[in-house]
């Protein structure tokens, strides 16, 4: 079966920066919903189009085909005393930053530094600013059900995506990041 609109692709992949440094690789395949459905970045999408299970490729995303470039004006400092014990470089936070409007979303921040007094929040995503290989090799395609196409993702797996977070996740407990997720 060829991969095409509204069908469930399976694909392992392994993940490395411009040099070739692997940053992370599947262990198992990553599952996505095909056809414009924000489950892949749209270059995976456009390299996998057509292609069967078997298929390999290795395709290089620039920054503003991946996770952005890297924006310093996401970057703050805060208090420490703003923050919940224990503390640690890694941990991330919800928020939004200073000069949001209404219409723009919360981001995920990341502890990166720890002071005394300070802490520095980067609400950049780790991988924002780098260009990115994938090596991507299709596993398995089959046809969406269609409580698939409704809520428009696979269901029971992660894929290749544009976001790492918990888009419902209201709460506001640290957040731990296991990489890059490419859900």
């Amino acid at each position: 079966m060829k991969i095409a609109k509204d069908k469930v692709v399976s694909v392992a992949y392994k993940l490395s920066d411009a040099q070739g440094n692997l940053i992370e690789e599947s262990d198992e395949p990553t599952v996505y919903l095909h056809g414009g459905y924000d489950g892949t970045f749209p270059k995976i999408e456009e390299a996998l189009d057509g292609q069967e299970p078997g298929y390999e490729t290795l395709i290089q995303l620039e920054p503003q085909d991946a996770f952005g470039e890297y924006d310093p004006e996401l970057v703050k400092i805060e208090e420490r005393n703003r923050f919940p014990e224990p503390l640690e470089v890694g941990m991330q936070f919800e928020g939004t930053p200073e000069d949001a409007d209404d219409e723009l979303d919360t981001l995920i921040y990341t502890v990166t530094d720890v002071a005394e007094d300070k802490v520095v929040l980067d609400g950049n995503h780790p991988l924002a600013g780098m260009a990115l290989r994938f090596a991507l090799s299709v596993q398995e395609v089959r046809d969406a059900t269609e409580d698939e196409i409704e809520h428009q993702h696979a269901h029971g797996a992660d894929g290749l995506s544009i976001a790492d977070e918990d888009e419902d996740d209201d709460d506001d407990e640290p957040r731990k990041d296991s990489g890059p997720t490419l859900h």
